[in-house]
């Protein structure tokens, strides 16, 4: 508190002086004023939800769209005002104080003190007036190799410890029925969130128990199916949209009368932690350019020190909170969609990552996650993943939020009987030929294991809605010798990212070539995918190879034009889909796993993964039914079995699919 005290005096008087040459004076006022504000709202202890809503407006509204142009957290507009020389490290600093509203509703005051003072730090260096780059550099290095440890071990413990509850808190104990308890978070709150506790806040009670209950079965059938023991096991985690708080306090209900404490964690605020996408409980965001334009914001500081340095930390973090992680039974997902689409445009000015800095950052991406899976092991967890729309897809919400409700219940014995068939065919074979129709240019090989004994064994896994909703496809590891060819999607959204003409060229399992049209350059389109698919690595394995067969859910996307705002989650039961990256078995490999039929599943495995080779990724792609001419499996000698011809099952068995798309 002390500090904290000296730290607002300090910038009080910022306002009050004009020692730094403009523009930087005029820049720093305003971020003493936004940390002033931070502040403020830390120090206030009465906070009636008509002031929270007012904050939440007045701090978010900076980085609207409508006032990015001139907003000192747009790359463009940073350099062109504070010029080249200082422009990304005035810009990244905007970056960092844009979570001090959360910092201070939170009550987290080390994260406003420290913040505070590489402010003030920074503020020192232009008052001299012997400022220089290296030496800002420098501060900013500084700051993060010192706090590192404090700010990992939080992040860590916030996902284990029950003991953090102050969104349980909001979700279990406020008046829910007045839309405006969400400004309580201290995340930005749109439209979409305040529609959607209305919408939810008007459904009967036996529905809100009936979502919950599709979303809390589909995590304990996980440990059920796989035959994982649970009661050794005593919390999850719930990741959901602000705004479905009505479903969530009654899934908090449902997962302890099985025995587990949920805890409820926000998505990633500061740098150090920042992943590849948000993790944990979020909302709309109030400009995605902003966020896409401060993702590499760790270029300014990351190199191989700082990656020992914060590997160590974590491993620190996850030593301390052993016990909890051992007793983590995995993640429970709810995710949405619906949203504006988005698609991101590249600018010069944002922050990008060297040559060397991306080599490191898959190296940390691969060694973090080592790390983790040693404290919390893949085999002993469970998972369950399901989606719903937001208000923002349109005028017909009420309608499609109905829609997925059924899509996301159907009738799993169906579907059972329906994919055993697909899975007898496809046993049968050496490999698969997928064809595009039309402009759709996809000319894929894909090979399979063979199998010793298949009386008792199988490649494909019939998936059936357990932690995977909704239900609807036959799975499989390929063999990565032999899959060759070419797969195009003309459109497609990989996390809330929208990807055209994307066409990816495989030999021998992984990705030799890639393109796609989002931008007007090929340097442009290349770089747009090496950082966002493969995430800064020079290629990936296929890791799965899938047919979806649920066409009521692409009966559903037809029919209110939705399909290239649906999740990944739906769509990649909607048609043909290959995950690039790791299997759907990563590090559970050993785990044994079967068939309602009864047979092993034993395409687990490539000859990447075989190795203990793990890329810790997995970004699905499918190819929709109307961009699909056929899928044939081919067995020895050549012989050929149609799964699907034109876009239509026509496999023995299967023809019943096709009644939802007449």
């Amino acid at each position: 508190m002390e500090r904290h005290y000296l730290n607002q005096e300090r910038l009080k008087a910022i306002l009050q002086e004009d020692s730094v040459k403009e523009p930087f004076l005029t820049y720093f006022k305003k971020m003493a004023g936004r940390l002033l504000f931070a502040d403020k709202v830390f120090e206030e202890k009465d906070r009636p939800l008509s002031r929270m809503k007012a904050w939440n407006k007045e701090w978010y509204e900076d980085v609207f769209p409508s006032n990015y142009d001139v907003c000192y957290g747009n790359p463009d507009y940073a350099q062109s005002v504070l010029g080249e020389e200082f422009g990304d490290i005035l810009c990244f600093l905007y970056g960092e104080i844009h979570g001090c509203l959360i910092y201070a509703v939170e009550e987290r005051l080390f994260e406003l003190s420290i913040l505070n003072e590489l402010f003030l730090e920074i503020y020192q260096l232009f008052l001299d007036g012997d400022v220089q780059m290296k030496t800002a550099k420098q501060i900013i290095f500084d700051h993060m190799r010192d706090y590192s440890q404090e700010i990992c071990c939080y992040r860590v413990r916030e996902q284990l410890d029950p003991s953090f509850h102050f969104a349980s808190d909001i979700v279990m104990k406020e008046d829910l029925s007045n839309p405006d308890v969400l400004y309580l978070y201290g995340e930005y709150i749109s439209e979409n969130e305040v529609k959607m506790l209305s919408f939810l806040n008007s459904l009967p009670k036996e529905k809100i128990q009936a979502i919950a209950k599709t979303y809390v079965d589909g995590f304990h059938d996980g440990f059920i199916i796989n035959n994982i023991d649970m009661s050794k096991k005593a919390t999850v985690n719930i990741r959901y949209h602000i705004g479905f708080e009505p479903v969530i306090r009654e899934a908090v209900r449902q997962f302890r009368e099985i025995g587990l404490t949920p805890i409820l964690y926000r998505g990633t605020t500061g740098v150090i932690t920042r992943g590849m996408s948000k993790v944990g409980y979020i909302s709309t965001s109030p400009n995605p350019q902003f966020e896409y334009d401060h993702r590499f914001d760790q270029a300014l500081y990351f190199n191989n020190a700082f990656m020992r340095h914060k590997l160590e930390c974590y491993r620190n973090a996850y030593e301390k909170l052993k016990e909890e992680a051992a007793a983590f039974a995995g993640p429970a997902c709810m995710e949405t969609f619906g949203e504006l689409p988005f698609t991101p445009e590249n600018k010069e000015a944002s922050l990008k990552l060297s040559e060397k800095q991306e080599k490191l950052s898959v190296e940390f991406q691969n060694e973090s996650s080592r790390i983790a899976n040693e404290y919390m092991k893949p085999e002993e967890r469970s998972f369950t993943i399901i989606a719903y729309p937001l208000p923002e897809i349109g005028e017909n919400f009420e309608e499609i939020f109905e829609e997925v409700v059924k899509v996301n219940t159907l009738d799993k014995e169906k579907y059972k009987k329906i994919q055993q068939y697909l899975i007898d065919a496809l046993d049968q074979g050496v490999e698969v030929h997928i064809k595009g129709a039309g402009h759709n240019e996809t000319d894929l090989y894909v090979a399979l294991h063979e199998l010793e004994h298949p009386e008792q064994e199988t490649n494909f896994e019939n998936c059936l809605a357990d932690v995977n909703i909704p239900v609807g496809e036959v799975f499989t590891s390929p063999k990565l010798r032999g899959t060759n060819g070419v797969l195009h999607v003309s459109e497609v959204y990989l996390r809330d990212l929208k990807f055209i003409d994307l066409k990816l060229v495989f030999k021998d399992g992984m990705i030799e070539q890639y393109s796609c049209r989002n931008f007007d350059t090929e340097e442009e389109n290349h770089a747009y995918i090496k950082q966002n698919l493969l995430y800064n690595r020079e290629t990936l394995p296929m890791g799965e190879f899938a047919v979806g067969t649920n066409t009521t859910a692409y009966a559903m996307a037809q029919k209110y034009g939705i399909l290239y705002q649906l999740p990944i989650l739906i769509v990649e039961k909607m048609g043909p889909h290959f995950a690039v990256g790791d299997t759907c078995y990563s590090h559970s490999e050993e785990t044994e796993v079967h068939n309602p039929d009864g047979k092993e599943i034993v395409a687990k495995s490539n000859e990447r993964s075989v190795k203990g080779e793990y890329f810790n990724c997995h970004t699905d792609i499918t190819i929709p039914y109307e961009e699909l001419d056929s899928i044939c499996v081919i067995g020895l000698g050549g012989t050929e079995t149609l799964l699907i011809e034109s876009g239509k099952f026509v496999l023995p068995g299967t023809e019943i699919l096709n009644e939802p798309l007449t």
